[in-house]
């Protein structure tokens, strides 16, 4: 794929030889015979190259092993004239050919060409939004998806380099919308319709209004509805040409407001009243009024302050029977809009998180009610807990108290006994000793 290139142009393909000789070598090759009989005249550059490419065609049945050496030299052979956009168009549809003889490698050898063409241009060429052009239909025809995804958070910078038309940006994020939704990555594909619906002019309400801006935001509105993993419409919601839908398709527009922030019971009303419409444009009744059901289960958790839902209330807003609340429970979970888990012996679900669809004024209130709860319940627990801490340090107190009663108590005791011993040790008569005898050392 394509090369991020910097201020250097980098040596790309190496080939030794005049221009002439290298035409003439390329004339015979193809076997050219108006471009050999030219060049036997000193003719001008853009003329034999005029020839050269009118024969390119032959590439396409050349050995497999020889098309990467053609091909390089007739990319080298264009990328010599004045003006090389005048030819590169013309070889990059006989490059975006596979080989005939190469069913396995001839995708990857045309990708290859193209790519050298890309990498050859300078990098603030606008040829290159073309040649990139040519690129994206050709991963588009052969599904391959996949070599462009490394290249895609640089496309924004490619296209700022490149100073392109508004016009032209839109057609590159829809192709590579195309490329992506060809290979099953449809919500890539949803994200570059985006990227080009935000490359119009919110100012100009005439650009919003045009028939293409129209058509993207429809195709846009309809991915959304249809995606199974796209559940919340405010980006949607937010793009000046989509809002424009509510004068050029209001039917549009009212579904898109169902689908935002309103639930199950309105999406039936707007069914009633526009019967049929659905089918009409093939917006697959089943797979919206499934995602509905969904949606409705999440303003349903969202709106619960007690984040404890009955399985009554959940079988009679998505309409279904008490049995099935369960299984709705599990989808809506495994959809990411919320998480919670199953109380079968008290017939709740009980919410833990929740996506909120939209945050308008309803949410804010719905928000300040529920912190208003919050704050409710925390200050009875803050009571709870000083009342408890108050309770534990007046009963260590009283146990301190004890403990130095009787320390006190066993002290006094022991100096009172201590006092008696004394006492009668006095009073006791000490018994007489016996006189010793006298001996004649004794004085």
């Amino acid at each position: 794929m394509p090369a991020t290139k910097d201020q250097t142009q980098p040596q790309l393909l190496f080939v030794d030889g005049s221009f002439e000789e290298l035409a003439a070598e390329m004339a015979d090759y193809l076997k050219a015979e108006d471009a050999k009989q030219l060049l036997e005249k000193d003719p001008k550059k853009d003329e034999v190259l005029a020839k050269l490419v009118a024969a390119a065609s032959a590439l396409n049945s050349v050995p497999e092993k020889e098309f990467t050496a053609a091909s390089n030299l007739m990319i080298h052979l264009v990328m010599q004239s004045a003006d090389p956009k005048k030819y590169l168009p013309s070889l990059c549809s006989v490059l975006a050919k596979p080989l005939a003889n190469s069913p396995v490698n001839g995708p990857a050898l045309s990708l290859n060409a193209l790519t050298t063409v890309f990498n050859l241009l300078e990098p603030s060429s606008p040829i290159r939004a073309r040649v990139f052009m040519e690129i994206l239909k050709f991963l588009k025809a052969h599904t391959m998806f996949d070599a462009l995804r490394p290249y895609l958070d640089k496309m924004a910078a490619w296209m700022e380099e490149w100073d392109i038309s508004e016009e032209m940006q839109q057609q590159i994020y829809e192709e590579v919308a195309d490329v992506a939704l060809e290979s099953g990555e449809e919500t890539q594909a949803y994200e570059f319709i985006l990227r080009a619906l935000r490359t119009l002019d919110a100012d100009d309400q005439e650009e919003l209004t045009s028939e293409d801006a129209q058509r993207l935001s429809l195709r846009a509105l309809k991915m959304a509805l249809l995606s199974p993993t796209h559940y919340l419409f405010q980006d949607l919601r937010a793009i000046p040409s989509v809002q424009a839908l509510s004068d050029s398709h209001p039917i549009y527009a009212q579904l898109l407001d169902i689908f935002a922030e309103q639930d199950l019971e309105d999406y039936n009303d707007f069914n009633e009243e526009h019967e049929g419409w659905i089918d009409q444009q093939k917006l697959d009744h089943d797979r919206l009024h499934r995602k509905m059901r969904l949606l409705t289960f999440a303003s349903l958790a969202a709106a619960t302050p007690s984040r404890e839902l009955e399985y009554t209330r959940i079988a009679k807003a998505l309409q279904i029977p008490s049995e099935e609340v369960e299984r709705w429970a599990i989808d809506v979970i495994r959809a990411g809009l919320v998480e919670g888990k199953l109380s079968q012996q008290r017939g709740m679900f009980l919410v833990h998180k929740v996506t909120y669809r939209v945050f308008s004024q309803t949410q804010y209130r719905e928000l300040a009610n529920r912190v208003d709860h919050w704050r409710s319940t925390l200050q009875n627990v803050l009571t709870v807990l000083r009342q408890e801490q108050a309770n534990a340090k007046a009963q260590r107190e009283r146990e301190l108290q004890e403990i130095e009663r009787k320390l006190n108590g066993v002290g006094m005791g022991g100096e009172r006994n201590q006092d008696r011993r004394r006492a009668h040790q006095q009073r006791e008569p000490r018994e007489p000793r016996e006189p010793r005898e006298r001996n004649d050392n004794d004085d």
